[in-house]
């Protein structure tokens, strides 16, 4: 259910690709007033012609985000990029939190993770379970998005195994239930003008738990290349990263999320993306058929 065509919405992070394409999505469902906040305001200037109030807000300052949110009735929290230092994107995220409460806000969207418990090995599941945390001792409303991972980032392993014939990670014989970003996109759009004023938490999954082994076989087919799975150890993944330039504990936090869906902690598939917006999500066959003329320049 629809929340009033008047709430004021706020989308943070929006010069980012999800927050970019939730915008697109609220100009075309909401005739309320929609507020964009971005540290970069200049990237949004297309959006601002189009009736977004475009706002800057940092989240290192309290100020500007406060008076960002001032008169906001529902709020999208995207989590931040900030992993330069463990802790500094709980940090931000908590900033948010308590100048969303502090200005009024009714009701926060936040885009977290799936199995953000102390058990997963996902070097960025303590700032997601943190800002989850910072939520839930908040007198505010909230609904917590646990996405899966974007199937988008296929696309980035696959032109690799392309090239070799090998898609080559740690994740064994796990499975993951993919989700494509636009799938994201419509789900938070769907919470955030849902008239829900709660708490909840909700998985946001693809519609089916899918291993490696699959995701090479679909992409053969597709491309008419064929690739094999090849499977390595976790320590033998992160050292091939290092030799390939990337600083260790970069590279650690990469070979998190194989050690994770190696453990089935994205193997979880949900009906909340169909019970949101209405339509199935999409398929890593079907993605990345509508990709094919991505791949298929790697291919030939």
């Amino acid at each position: 259910m629809s929340a009033n065509q008047k709430n004021t919405l706020l989308v943070t992070g929006a010069s980012g690709h999800l927050g970019r394409r939730v915008l697109e999505l609220l100009l075309e469902t909401h005739n309320g007033t929609i507020i964009a906040a971005t540290r970069t305001p200049e990237k949004l200037a297309d959006f601002s012609q189009r009736g977004v109030i475009v706002h800057h807000a940092d989240f290192e300052d309290q100020a500007s985000l406060l008076q960002a949110f001032k008169g906001v009735d529902r709020l999208l929290l995207i989590s931040t990029d900030a992993l330069d230092v463990p802790g500094h994107r709980l940090n931000q995220h908590r900033n948010a939190v308590k100048a969303a409460e502090q200005a009024g806000v009714s009701h926060v969207v936040y885009t977290s993770i799936i199995n953000p418990g102390p058990d997963s090995p996902v070097f960025v599941a303590p700032d997601h379970r943190g800002t989850e945390e910072a939520l839930a001792a908040t007198k505010m409303g909230w609904t917590v998005l646990r996405e899966n991972l974007y199937m988008d980032l296929l696309l980035m392993s696959l032109a690799q195994a392309l090239q070799t014939g090998k898609l080559v990670n740690a994740i064994g014989d796990g499975k993951a239930a993919y989700i494509t970003r636009e799938d994201c996109a419509r789900a938070a759009v769907a919470a955030l003008t849902s008239s829900f004023e709660g708490s909840r938490t909700l998985d946001i999954t693809g519609p089916e738990a899918i291993s490696q082994y699959e995701v090479a076989a679909i992409a053969s087919r597709i491309t008419g290349q064929e690739i094999s799975y090849l499977p390595v150890e976790l320590e033998g993944l992160i050292q091939n990263m290092v030799a390939g330039g990337l600083p260790r504990p970069l590279a650690e936090g990469y070979a998190s999320f194989d050690a994770a869906i190696a453990q089935d902690k994205f193997s979880a598939v949900a009906n909340t993306v169909k019970d949101l917006t209405g339509r199935e999500p999409i398929s890593v066959a079907d993605f990345l058929s509508a990709h094919r003329d991505v791949l298929l320049p790697v291919a030939l």
